[in-house]
């Protein structure tokens, strides 16, 4: 197989490894460590302290129950529900009694009415607040003249 009838084979041999291009591959080799580097930080903290004021109105429900005897015999498909008249609450309070026959009677009703009163509420209270101060040192230690 000679690429040109020409030249000697031997030749031609030669030539085609001329012709030869190597191929490199780079790797890259990464280390880490630690390195002191002289320098150093130091951090104050405090923590002050201001009073508050506060003024604010709190609400609060006050409750009043009435125990209202109603002692009426009703039948039992017509029980009372719990209802509202006007801001009270009625709960009617249920017994079976026995006679001839069975009668519901109402025995007594709860009536609930709440009020809602407000009142002022005036207090001081303490706020803390943190405050952060950081001091940078140079290699040597020493603090920098700024």
């Amino acid at each position: 197989m000679s690429l040109d009838p020409a030249k000697p084979e031997e030749e031609q041999q030669e030539r085609q490894e001329l012709l030869r291009v190597p191929v490199v591959r780079e790797e890259a080799w990464v280390e880490k460590r630690i390195v002191d580097t002289g320098r150093g930080v130091r951090i104050h903290k405090t923590v002050a302290e201001h009073p508050c004021q506060i003024d604010e109105s709190l609400a609060r429900d006050d409750v009043q129950v009435r125990h209202v005897a109603v002692d009426r015999i009703v039948p039992l498909d017509q029980a009372p529900a719990t209802r509202y008249e006007g801001d009270t609450l009625v709960v009617p309070i249920l017994e079976e009694v026995l006679v001839v026959e069975r009668r519901l009677r109402i025995k007594e009703e709860l009536h609930i009415t709440r009020t809602r009163r407000e009142e002022r509420h005036v207090d001081t209270v303490v706020l803390r607040a943190e405050q952060v101060s950081v001091e940078r040192f140079d290699e040597h230690g020493d603090t920098p003249s700024t």
